[in-house]
């Protein structure tokens, strides 16, 4: 027999360690670390880039756009420029109120259109004057900008006019930081591209003009004198004669305010982060979907014998009495062996129909007689441990003579 030495224990092991131990606490942790650092890792570097996009977006206050809040998202020094340049502002705190003063020779700056309801905007339709809708939702689009679709958005800062709307022209370069973009409506004018969509959307409605703008930083107090912004706000809320400004008010609870989407209500910080989250569980799948490599065979540590299988299987059976089990492996085995031997094919060894056949073909070539020969193949389980060695006994002397036969 030959056998190896199996592998000795590290001598990094526990003190009362011997060489059959398992890796100890520490190496389980090191090999579960290194097998997971890489996911926790990217999992962790997509929480901080969402954190800091949420961080560098800046975050809205009731007074936004407010043409009477000096703060520095209100908008009080384009109202009081505009005054002064001899335009009237006329600050309207609900729609109604807007859309009675909101007549022909007038431009209807519409702000937080999150505050719009349904019932408002059925007031708003039918007003005769120009509309600026700033960074509207789909709701606000659809009603007061038929033909104008949201698309994306953009995130860069400045930007160049690119077309020939008189109000966008003489501005220049505008600062918008992040945009709302639009598709451009048949017949309507673009300005202020960004992949193929436009952050300044101008279209007619019947005898009134609509104007969409993608971003509020243009006519905020802390961005107005930036690049170009006073001169493209000014010349969009101040080109008719006077202007009605609606900040509405919060919405009452049940009220009705305007139905919104998934996609409106999730800021799109956290759009990018699912993106990116699918994205790497996608590469993720990919890694651990690779092919597998070739079978690399390995040298056991140690040989063991047939026979020794053999015994050890035959001290189970002792063991556990299983004398109905033995014999019926001796008789498959015999029936096996003898079958070529007389033959006839390997799978009649086991077909119950052929059994007379082969207990014929033994009795005609040994010294015993078929009655014997049946029961030594085919009999019942041996009463005790006697009657299995003296069918081994027989078993092997029929195998014996039909071979020498």
């Amino acid at each position: 027999m030959t056998t190896t030495k199996p592998p000795s224990a590290p001598a990094g092991g526990t003190a009362g360690g011997t060489a059959g131990d398992g890796p100890s606490a520490g190496q389980v942790a090191a090999r579960r670390w290194r097998a997971s650092r890489g996911i926790l890792l990217t999992v962790l570097a997509m929480i901080v880039i969402a954190i800091g996009l949420a961080l560098l977006r800046p975050s809205g206050t009731t007074q936004d756009l407010d043409p009477e809040s000096p703060s520095t998202g209100g908008s009080r020094a384009l109202a009081e420029t505009l005054k002064q340049r001899g335009t009237p502002v006329h600050v309207s705190r609900s729609a109604a109120d807007a859309a009675a003063a909101a007549g022909a020779g007038t431009t209807l700056v519409v702000t937080r259109p999150e505050r719009i309801t349904d019932a408002d905007l059925q007031r708003l339709r039918g007003v005769r004057a120009d509309v600026l809708l700033v960074e509207p939702t789909r709701d606000v689009l659809r009603a007061l900008a038929p033909g104008v679709e949201r698309g994306s958005s953009s995130f860069e800062s400045i930007a160049g006019p690119d077309c020939a709307l008189p109000a966008a022209t003489p501005a220049g370069e505008v600062l918008f930081e992040r945009s709302d973009t639009y598709e451009l409506p048949p017949g309507g004018t673009g300005c202020y591209e960004a992949d193929g969509l436009y952050r300044l959307v101008q279209t007619r409605d019947g005898t009134r003009t609509i104007t969409v703008l993608g971003s509020s930083s243009p006519l905020t107090n802390d961005k107005l004198d930036e690049e170009g912004n006073a001169a493209l706000a000014m010349n969009l809320a101040g080109a008719r004669s006077s202007v009605v400004w609606l900040i509405p008010d919060p919405p009452e609870p049940g009220s009705g305010s305007e139905e919104k989407t998934m996609d409106d209500l999730l800021p799109f910080g956290v759009k990018l982060f699912v993106l990116q989250l699918l994205i790497a569980v996608a590469v993720v799948a990919l890694w651990r979907a690779r092919r597998l490599g070739p079978v690399v065979a390995e040298t056991l540590p140690v040989v063991v014998r047939s026979a020794e299988t053999v015994e050890g299987r035959a001290r189970l059976y002792r063991a556990h009495r299983a004398r109905d089990r033995a014999a019926d492996a001796l008789r498959a085995g015999a029936r096996q062996r003898l079958v070529p031997l007389l033959g006839l094919p390997r799978s009649a060894a086991e077909d119950p129909s052929t059994a007379q056949e082969i207990v014929t073909a033994v009795a005609h070539r040994t010294t015993y007689d078929e009655a014997m020969v049946g029961a030594a193949l085919y009999g019942p389980e041996p009463a005790d441990d006697g009657q299995l060695v003296w069918l081994t006994d027989v078993l092997d002397d029929l195998e014996r003579q039909v071979r020498h036969s």
